[in-house]
């Protein structure tokens, strides 16, 4: 069984190769994701590493948590499943989905 992991206060000189090659050194690496910002498209910090065994991702949590990336000392956990409804679909932007300037609350 896969598990996925949080990787956090990554350097944002990071990228998804260099991530999967640091953690293929405890396990098979199912897949990789860096965070970035959806308007600016910048690194944001952190993301996301999938190990295909649960001995590989506490291999790597236990040898990683507190490793030097870049210059930044990096955090590895288990991440949190998402809560039930915090999908990335549907507006989001104070109910008011993509209606944006013009409405003021004016009559």
């Amino acid at each position: 069984m896969s598990k996925r992991l949080y990787v956090g206060n990554l350097p944002y000189s990071a990228s998804e190769e260099s991530l999967r090659e640091l953690f293929a050194q405890y396990g098979e690496v199912n897949g990789v994701d860096i965070a970035t910002d959806r308007d600016t498209r910048q690194p944001r910090g952190f993301g996301f590493v999938e190990m295909a065994t649960d001995a590989g991702a506490e291999a790597a949590i236990q040898n990683l948590d507190g490793h030097d990336l870049g210059g930044r000392t990096i955090k590895v956990n288990e991440a949190r499943p998402r809560p039930e409804g915090s999908g990335r679909s549907g507006g989001g932007r104070g109910g008011y989905g993509e209606r944006r300037g013009g409405y003021g609350g004016r009559r």
